[in-house]
């Protein structure tokens, strides 16, 4: 199912899908927790319980964190040192993550817990729940996490809500998070042994992040295709790259499906039958895109298989296995598998951009468009065009260039060296996010420059890019002499990013994918 149209969910910590998660994120789907995982919850916590009572130590419940793991806490302190682990740790600098980020963190933390190894309370992850349903958003800055002990800072300024302290979202207003816990009707704690650590430690800020990048960048994959398949239109290119006997001779499964999407987005286009054998061969920035998006959907499969599974993992420590009464200290919070995996999705979420931009310069370039005018107007000279166009893409291509830097290779140690190899994932995913923005512009500045250019040549396309360049005039019209472009450039950015075309394309050919 699309996540719009997914109304509720049902976790345990072992189904949660990307679909859900984003139907949850964006369009408020409702979450319940299921029996089985309130039963695993509690039979973890009384496991911690009995931890306290014998004393014996045990890291994180009756002992200090990090490099003071060697110094103990009586049973009296211990709730005390949960409550000073969420106060000083939440130390989180920058502006205040999405709404959508916030709710899935909310989400992937309640279904991380829901697994029963983690000693917290079952009413906490309740109300965790709660919050989400009840829209209940704590403000988490963005900035501050290693990704290596989880996300500590931005995890932190999520639990501070639980305990009645931080600031909370509500309706659109800004709340202290005790206030906006009573607007709701819902209970703040004081927490006890273990449940700071609980709460904390995880990769679900990067995870979440991560999740709704990757999701976008799913859809970019599509909506590179269609774009790209009108700019072959309109800059009359060879169909014999796409030919499927070409990419069963080097059978990558991305390449192989996007040379598949574009022969069925070009079927039964007169425009593309006519201007067959014009040119022995194209350019790369089209004859190349197969093997290039499909590089980039190889990335996006990778990286599927890799938050699909941390999104029912327990990542925090020390882990309860409440059956054999054993605790034990691990690494499951170490953001390195996600970290990786975010850099590879940036790099080729970039690529897209790196060759739409290329498609655009050839279209708004007469020596490179195969007879379009200059800057895809007629009267150019006293008309820019789509002069500036280009040069938008451009700059958004450079500064994806810089942001693709690889987060996973620094490193700096922490906690007097105790942590001494962090991931950096959660700076991973945000440049991943910012990257994805980057790209969503670059290639709806190539879907309007399109269009003009095929309204130029005046050509009979595709059943598919028809349609799709029907939607587009219902929004943006020809230009025909120079006019303010940044509403027609906004309304470019919305029809891509909303799904519009996408929903479009998957009605009139459901084969593409």
């Amino acid at each position: 199912m699309r996540p719009k149209d997914i109304r509720d969910i049902h976790i345990d910590g072992n189904g949660l899908s990307l679909e859900e998660l984003v139907a949850v994120a964006r369009f408020n789907a409702k979450v319940s927790i299921r029996p089985e995982a309130i039963k695993a919850m509690a039979k973890s916590r009384q496991t911690v319980v009995d931890i306290l009572e014998k004393e014996k130590p045990v890291y994180g419940i009756n002992t200090g964190f990090g490099a003071l793991s060697q110094v103990g806490v009586s049973k009296a302190q211990a709730g005390e040192l949960q409550n000073n682990l969420i106060l000083s740790h939440a130390v989180g600098c920058g502006d205040p993550l999405p709404t959508e980020t916030v709710r899935a963190m909310l989400l992937l933390r309640a279904n991380a817990l829901c697994k029963g190894h983690s000693g917290i309370r079952p009413e906490i992850v309740e109300t965790l729940v709660n919050m989400l349903n009840s829209g209940v958003h704590p403000v988490i800055p963005e900035k501050g996490s290693l990704g290596a002990s989880g996300d500590l800072a931005p995890l932190s300024h999520m639990a501070l809500v639980l305990l009645g302290l931080g600031e909370a979202e509500y309706k659109g207003e800004i709340l202290p998070g005790k206030v906006a816990m009573e607007r709701v009707g819902l209970d703040t704690f004081s927490l006890q042994g273990k449940e700071g650590l609980a709460l904390i430690n995880g990769t679900q800020c990067m995870a979440a992040i991560g999740a709704l990048a990757l999701y976008d960048c799913k859809n970019l994959c599509i909506m590179a295709d269609v774009i790209s398949s009108l700019s072959v239109e309109a800059l009359q290119g060879q169909l014999s790259a796409f030919d499927e006997r070409v990419h069963e001779l080097r059978p990558h499964r991305g390449q192989k499906t996007v040379a598949q999407n574009l022969r069925l987005l070009l079927d039964k286009s007169a425009n593309m039958d006519d201007c067959q054998g014009l040119r022995v061969q194209d350019a790369y920035a089209l004859r190349c895109i197969p093997q290039v998006h499909g590089a980039v959907r190889q990335a996006v499969w990778h990286t599927e298989e890799i938050l699909n599974t941390e999104f029912n993992s327990v990542t925090d420590n020390p882990l309860i296995f409440a059956d054999d009464g054993d605790v034990i200290s691990g690494g499951n919070f170490h953001g390195e598998p996600l970290a990786l995996c975010l850099d590879y999705l940036g790099i080729a979420a970039a690529e897209l951009a790196n060759i739409s931009e290329r498609r655009l310069e050839r279209m708004v370039n007469p020596k490179l468009s195969n007879g379009l005018p200059p800057f895809l107007v007629e009267d150019s000279g006293v008309n820019s065009g789509l002069m500036i166009v280009q040069y938008a893409a451009a700059s958004m291509v450079s500064d994806n260039k810089v942001l693709a830097h690889p987060d996973s290779v620094d490193s700096i140690p922490s906690s007097a060296n105790q942590e001494d190899h962090v991931s950096m994932g959660t700076n991973a995913a945000r440049h991943l996010r910012m990257i994805v923005e980057n790209t969503f512009n670059v290639l709806a500045l190539e879907l309007f420059a399109a269009c003009q250019a095929a309204e130029l040549r005046h050509c009979h396309m595709s059943p598919v890019n028809t349609a799709v360049f029907n939607i587009v005039r219902e929004r943006i019209a020809f230009i025909e002499h120079d006019r303010e472009l940044r509403c027609d450039v906004i309304a470019a950015q919305k029809l891509i990013r909303e799904e519009t075309i996408l929903d479009s394309v998957l009605n009139i050919c459901p084969k593409i994918i």
